[in-house]
């Protein structure tokens, strides 16, 4: 088992050698997507970051047990529980039930991730399916003495359980600044404290989502299902929490405080968070005008999109940013990304056309163990990608005849590249998906080698141009013809 994985802690703001509470066993929770409408791009790459992190731990040694909810319910458009609830005005707009939207955008949500190639967590549990174990951590909450109920809502005393706990511990900001930077309570918030949030929200009697509770018909808060399942599935304490940037100031506080004003235990020993998507060098959002949905992305239907990108080119752009640094997205970054995805998938292409020496020049260990280093380095992608270059290098100089490698070193670098590149990294051929393509590039190409047999160079030169034109490349060697996309 790998003993030398260091991990990036939030809660500390330091890198800490991983150990888990109960080893071989981990256990990560990560906050999923709320399915009222298409999953973003910054969703998508939170959701691949640990994706790979996933990967990563199971290649190490570790049973993981791979948390990440679905928020159907309680999500308001307010971060002070105010406003429309998010599922009900998705529902108006498209004349639909709500849980009609939550299936709709669900299966939307899973179709992109099986596009990304990333793996299905262990458990996929929904804040529908978890009312009962919601409503059960409130009323220990409330006993516990950190909550309190108005006229059928429950808000989490602030004040009271920062007597106790450190509130801020997770971003490191002052309580006070905090306190001063939130506007007074209007004469209508029944609210005690103004940083006082709701764990349950009393319905209004159209609201379609509703149950029935100790307080009267209403819903939870958006908080307190993510402490409700991470506790049932995972414990009262457990290994790794995730989620992006954006969720830690507010919802990962909040679940910190509900966590231990229910258990008295810090949930998580480490929380773990993804950094945000900029756009030529501008925050991505929809209120700016730049954001794209991952669909656009690939076809190419947007206005700051010169064309569209491959699932696995768009993965292995975002996998070449470490997942705590700001990913920029442009046009020229991404054609970057195309033509290295597609370089590193050509030398894959080329491992069981490599001839065997006995003679070798190639230390395919040291290789491995810097592949090794670099994910033990917090999960480094950028890096790994770059040793996964000089693996590219040994392929073509071998390929080419301008180095030897035994057949002993040759399975071991195709042990290395299934490992980091299609175990971890969890990257694909796209080309090799297509195998119609690859019977008629095959047979064409017969064609073409037929006619430089029979000396027909005019026609040769006519299908080999023919196919570069339709962005076909071949490359002739020893071994025979390949191609890819040029």
């Amino acid at each position: 088992m790998n003993t030398g994985l260091q991990l990036y802690n939030t809660l500390t703001r330091k890198k800490e050698l991983f150990q888990p509470l109960n080893a071989p066993n981990v256990g990560m929770y990560v906050c999923g997507p709320t399915v009222y409408s298409d999953v973003h791009l910054g969703n998508c790459r939170t959701f691949m970051s640990f994706d790979l992190i996933f990967r990563y731990l199971k290649y190490a040694g570790y049973k993981v047990r791979y948390v990440r909810n679905i928020t159907d319910a309680g999500h308001l458009e307010g971060d002070r529980d105010e406003g429309e609830d998010k599922f009900a005005k998705r529902a108006k707009l498209e004349q639909l039930e709500p849980m009609e939207i939550v299936q709709k955008y669900t299966l939307g949500f899973h179709d992109v991730m099986r596009m990304f190639n990333t793996l299905p967590p262990s458990i996929e549990p929904t804040a529908t399916g978890h009312i009962i174990e919601q409503i059960e951590m409130i009323k220990v909450i409330i006993e516990n003495g950190y909550a309190y109920e108005i006229g059928g809502n429950v808000y989490f005393d602030v004040e009271k359980y920062s007597k106790q706990y450190n509130y801020t511990i997770l971003t490191n900001r002052n309580l006070e600044d905090m306190l001063n930077n939130t506007r007074e309570l209007g004469g209508q918030d029944e609210k005690r404290g103004r940083l006082d949030f709701a764990l349950w929200i009393k319905a209004k009697p159209e609201t379609l989502m509703q149950w029935q509770s100790p307080w009267g018909m209403g819903f939870p808060g958006w908080h307190i299902e993510c402490s409700a399942m991470s506790a049932k599935y995972l414990g009262a304490e457990f290994d790794i929490h995730g989620g992006g940037m954006d969720l830690a100031a507010t919802h990962h506080t909040n679940e910190i405080a509900q966590s231990e004003a229910c258990s008295r235990h810090q949930p998580a020993r480490f929380w773990m968070h993804t950094n945000m998507l900029t756009v030529n060098g501008t925050r991505m959002s929809k209120s700016a005008g730049n954001g794209f949905l991952p669909l656009q992305l690939f076809t190419g239907d947007h206005p700051l999109l010169k064309k569209g990108y491959s699932p696995m080119t768009v993965k292995f752009f975002m996998m070449q940013a470490h997942y705590r640094s700001t990913l920029d997205f442009s046009n020229d970054a991404l054609d970057a990304s195309e033509k290295g995805f597609r370089r590193l998938m050509a030398a894959v292409n080329l491992l069981d056309k490599l001839s065997v020496s006995e003679q070798n020049e190639f230390d395919i260990d040291s290789l491995k163990e810097n592949c090794i280093n670099a994910m033990n380095d917090d999960f480094n992608s950028p890096v790994l990608i770059a040793e996964l270059f000089e693996a590219v290098r040994i392929i073509n100089t071998v390929y080419d005849n301008k180095a030897k490698i035994s057949a002993v070193e040759l399975e071991k670098l195709k042990a290395l590249i299934n490992d980091f590149v299609f175990d971890i990294l969890g990257l694909k051929d796209e080309e090799s998906d297509n195998l119609e393509l690859n019977s008629v590039l095959d047979m064409v190409i017969e064609l073409r080698k037929e006619a430089k047999e029979n000396k027909d160079y005019a026609t040769s030169d006519k299908i080999r141009i023919g196919l570069q034109e339709l962005g076909i490349q071949l490359k002739d060697g020893k071994e025979g013809t390949t191609w890819s996309k040029a």
